[in-house]
């Protein structure tokens, strides 16, 4: 009778006991850290000095530059002057909602569709699935500045153009072919079980789709809702083309290059109007964040 010993294995390295102490979780893997801190600091630095300069009078600014704050703490002088006059005689309050009445459809009107296309492409059988998925994903390599004179002719003709639904429209059908594909994966990852189980239960196509699969995909919802947003938040070329400057209709990006344009030199109500453009994007990316990653890297690998 023979017996076989075990060979011991390999040590995890990439494991860090808890029992280590403090210091050497903090410089575990530094490099990653140091190269990840210094990403941030060159982020934020930007915009903590169009957030400081905002709240600072006309002539300090044109004085000198913001960073001088923090030399004299004490004797700073802050006021909200700047944000009052941007949001009532620039019309920046009446282009925020406009930016909301345009941005908050057209995001939610893209993953609704997505969503029930990527669940027909991942667990539904019909002629042609996977040659109509390809032309789907074909499409994201298309430019966008094709289409905007072919959709302008149309909106001109059925007298859309100049109207938020335009740029719902618009801003749809720029943003589905990625969330078709981006939901597709993550749909398509689900265990086949369960849906299995759900169809063995009784539960129709639709019932499955929007009580197992939907609350099963908020993550990857979050992170096309996040991209959407910001995308559709920050646009110009879209609004410019299909909505105009008229301030009945005018969206923030449109107000701030009008600002520019005609307060070049008011660099404290410049960077107030700025300010207000940034504020809602980072609320969404900030409270969306713990999504992000999860949604992006599920179903890229099987198995």
């Amino acid at each position: 009778m023979t017996t076989t010993t075990a060979e011991p294995t390999a040590p995890d390295t990439d494991y860090v006991p808890e029992q280590k102490s403090f210091w050497s979780r903090v410089f575990y893997r530094w490099p990653i850290k140091l190269v990840i801190l210094i990403i941030v600091i060159i982020w934020i630095i930007p915009t903590l000095g169009v957030l400081i300069s905002s709240f600072r009078p006309q002539a300090d600014v044109d004085a000198n530059g913001w960073w001088t704050v923090f030399s004299n703490l004490g004797s700073n002088e802050w006021t909200f002057s700047n944000y009052s006059d941007v949001l009532s005689s620039e019309g920046f309050g009446n282009s925020f909602l406009n930016s909301l009445s345009v941005t908050i459809p057209a995001t939610v009107m893209p993953i609704t569709i997505a969503a029930f296309a990527a669940y027909g492409f991942s667990w539904m059988e019909f002629p042609g699935r996977q040659w109509l998925f390809v032309v789907v994903v074909a499409m994201m390599v298309i430019p966008l500045q094709m289409a905007l004179i072919p959709l302008l002719r149309l909106y001109t003709t059925i007298n859309l153009n100049g109207t938020f639904p335009a740029m719902w429209l618009a801003h749809t059908g720029f943003g589905l072919p990625l969330a078709i594909y981006l939901l597709r994966n993550y749909i398509g990852s689900l265990p086949s079980s369960m849906m299995e189980s759900a169809s063995i239960d009784g539960a129709t196509p639709f019932d499955t789709f929007t009580k197992l699969v939907v609350p099963l995909s908020v993550p990857v919802l979050a992170s096309f809702a996040i991209f959407q947003f910001l995308w559709v938040w920050n646009d110009l070329l879209i609004a410019l083309v299909f909505l105009g400057g008229e301030p009945d209709v005018r969206v923030i990006t449109l107000a701030l290059n009008n600002l520019n344009g005609s307060r070049g030199q008011a660099w404290h109500l410049l960077t107030a109007g700025a300010f207000i453009t940034m504020a809602l994007p980072l609320v969404v990316f900030l409270s969306l964040q713990r999504y992000f990653v999860r949604g992006l890297t599920a179903g890229s690998v099987k198995g």
